[in-house]
């Protein structure tokens, strides 16, 4: 009997409910509309669609994958971000949904959309942020860095895929080390998670994140605590810095950011309630 598509979802959907995964459809839904090379809103208009061997093979190694907690993003090496399509790589953080309140947070800031503004991305990772933004913003150009070379690579493909290489430039680097000049636009989300606390973490991220992207310390600030003197020299007069948070960091780094002479402009919540963002700008005299 040929296997149809809402019988391999079915079945697929059991398997991974059973292994703790959070969304077992849509994940099941997104293998296996890969599998057969389609996209996955084909799979809900034709249920009772065949699923061809070689399709249903690759299925099954994907879920075995999936079984295993890999990200459905690692498995088919990309990621939705602002709605933009973005290559992840193991050397690279998953983009996450929560991150896009920092683009959320700066469209707030800077509403002309034609302003020609000088971006800094600090752990650019993929690049989602500074692609996302300057996707936003056509007239302005961008730097992003990281310490790791490969992510470095990733952000360039990235920009390449996205039409938007001509106005990003992506260097490894060790945070502000060796960059001059000013800029409007200081994004980072850099790693703010507590050492000790990484085998609590879902086994997503525990297992498949790269570490040096996720902890930074005993007490998850170390990273912030290098960036500040960077912000701090690097805005240019009027510009403002966006820094993600852990849950429950926003007074803390708020107070680093203040013994470096920046005032505090704005928090801003994801959409769980917590404080997800921190807008930065410099004091005023």
């Amino acid at each position: 009997m040929t296997r149809t598509v809402g019988l391999a979802l079915c079945a697929a959907t059991a398997r991974l409910k059973q292994t703790g995964v959070e969304q077992p459809r849509l994940d099941a839904r997104l293998l296996l509309a890969d599998a057969l090379g389609v996209p996955a809103h084909r799979l809900i208009l034709e249920p009772n669609a065949p699923v061809p061997d070689m399709a249903a093979e690759a299925f099954e190694r994907a879920l075995a994958r999936r079984v295993a907690r890999e990200p459905v993003s690692r498995i088919l090496g990309r990621r939705e971000f602002w709605s933009l399509n973005f290559r992840v790589t193991p050397a690279t953080l998953d983009p996450r949904p929560d991150s896009e309140t920092l683009v959320e947070a700066v469209l707030d800031a800077f509403p002309d959309r034609q302003a020609g503004l000088r971006v800094l991305d600090f752990g650019t990772g993929t690049g989602c942020l500074l692609l996302a933004v300057l996707s936003e913003y056509p007239a302005s150009r961008g730097l992003g860095i990281d310490t790791s070379v490969e992510a470095v690579e990733t952000a360039r493909d990235n920009a390449e895929d996205l039409a938007l290489a001509d106005r990003a430039e992506m260097r490894a680097g060790d945070w502000g080390q060796g960059i001059g000049g000013e800029f409007d636009i200081i994004l980072s989300n850099p790693p703010y998670i507590e050492a000790g606390t990484v085998p609590t973490l879902a086994p997503e991220v525990a297992r498949y994140d790269p570490r040096g992207a996720l902890t930074a310390g005993p007490d998850g600030l170390e990273a912030y605590r290098a960036l500040m003197p960077h912000l701090a020299r690097l805005l240019a007069p009027g510009g403002q810095a966006f820094l993600e948070l852990g849950a429950g960091q926003a007074d803390a780094v708020a107070a680093l950011a203040q013994s470096q002479g920046l005032a505090v402009l704005g928090r801003r919540a994801d959409l769980g309630g917590i404080v997800r963002c921190l807008r930065l700008g410099r004091q005023a005299f």
